[in-house]
């Protein structure tokens, strides 16, 4: 059978052409599939495609999809859905809240000039899914739940794209955004990962801009180097852990494979060709690796690249690994600060259903949210 929802729009020509269509008909199948997320192709479905070779579709193709086994719903907004594949694993994806930038930008000015209260919140106004890419994770990460449940399958781009699919379709705001930050290490399957982007990204499908697509790393050095190569126009962010290689293969074994100094000279070099700074995601672990000395390695390490670093609280719900208390981080912060390193602290929501950054797990709590569909 043919599955057209794992196909990016050149593949869709190709699949198409023994049924006699152009590449203008087949770029509108692909617009009623990726963009529309239509099912079956009825008569007039496309305009222009003959009753004969849609009779010839309907009898050929497949629609798989992916079961919502749950919803959980935060208090700050962030939803964490729970989907059931085809054989029978389960995956996690998080829809995120975001205001609109400009908003945003208007309350930071208006708290600058004391007119705002540091409670008030601003309205949603569109969402980023944040979707895994793996059923589990070999890489056994200490501090993620997903790498305690071993490294099981990659999933396949339409499995990629269910999650999306059917996110999108019960979300109140447009989804803008994707971060490949889900269960799983995108770049050990990365033919799936970047044809799924390329769909999300092309103006015919769900239409998300290349630059508003983060796939996460945890540092797979021969796809980074490919990845560069090719010269994809998605963000690339490299997770950290530690700015040693004796202390980050203590958390994140995938060291002993790659050590850091070569994954740092690869990101370094995908800045240098992309003019872009380098994203780096640093999993904050209290007495872990949150010390002034730290923040010192880290700046050595760093060098003259040029970056942007982004805090990440961990979450840890086995209790090893606790948060760093205010003044922990407060030092921290500020050694970097001193060392002229640009420090981001990003929010890691949807804590409380366990959706926060290092709990994708595929557990389930049986407390089912409705969600109004969007339309």
């Amino acid at each position: 059978m043919l599955n057209l929802r794992g196909l990016d729009r050149d593949e869709t020509r190709e699949a198409l052409a023994p049924f006699g269509l152009s590449a203008e008909l087949s770029a509108r199948v692909f617009a009623r599939v990726q963009g529309s997320g239509a099912v079956g192709f009825p008569p007039d479905s496309v305009r222009g495609l003959p009753r004969a070779a849609a009779a010839a579709l309907e009898e050929a193709c497949e629609w798989p999809s992916l079961e919502i086994v749950e919803r959980r719903r935060a208090a700050d907004g962030f939803v964490k859905y729970l989907f059931r594949t085809v054989d029978g694993h389960e995956v996690e994806a998080v829809r995120i809240p975001l205001p609109d930038p400009a908003a945003a930008r208007e309350l930071r000015e208006r708290r600058r000039r004391g007119e705002a209260g540091g409670l008030e919140a601003l309205p949603t106004a569109k969402y980023t899914l944040c979707l895994s890419s793996q059923v589990g994770c070999a890489l056994g990460c200490v501090f993620c739940a997903t790498g305690r449940l071993g490294g099981i399958r990659s999933l396949k781009t339409w499995e990629i794209l269910a999650q999306h699919r059917a996110i999108a379709a019960e979300a109140e705001h447009p989804v803008r955004g994707v971060v490949f930050m889900g269960m799983g290490e995108p770049l050990l399957n990365y033919e799936n990962v970047i044809r799924a982007a390329r769909i999300l990204s092309d103006p015919a499908g769900p239409a998300i801009a290349a630059k508003a697509i983060s796939i996460s790393t945890a540092g797979v050095l021969p796809a980074i180097r490919r990845f560069t190569a090719e010269g994809h126009h998605y963000r690339l962010i490299l997770s950290l852990g530690a700015p040693t290689s004796a202390e980050r293969r203590l958390l994140m074994p995938i060291d002993d494979r790659w050590p850091l100094a070569d994954v740092m000279a690869a990101i370094r070099d995908h800045a240098e060709v992309t003019g872009v700074r380098a994203t780096l995601a640093y999993v904050v672990i209290g007495g872990v690796n949150c010390s002034p000395d730290h923040a010192r390695d880290l700046g050595a390490l760093i060098g003259q690249t040029r970056v942007k670093l982004n805090l990440i609280d961990v979450t840890d719900e086995t209790g090893t690994y606790r948060r760093a208390t205010p003044e922990e981080l407060a030092a921290f912060r500020d050694a970097l600060t001193a060392l002229g390193v640009p420090v981001v602290r990003r929010y890691s929501g949807g804590a409380d259903i366990g959706a926060a950054c290092g709990t994708l797990a595929a557990t389930r709590r049986g407390d089912l949210v409705p969600l109004r569909a969007r339309g």
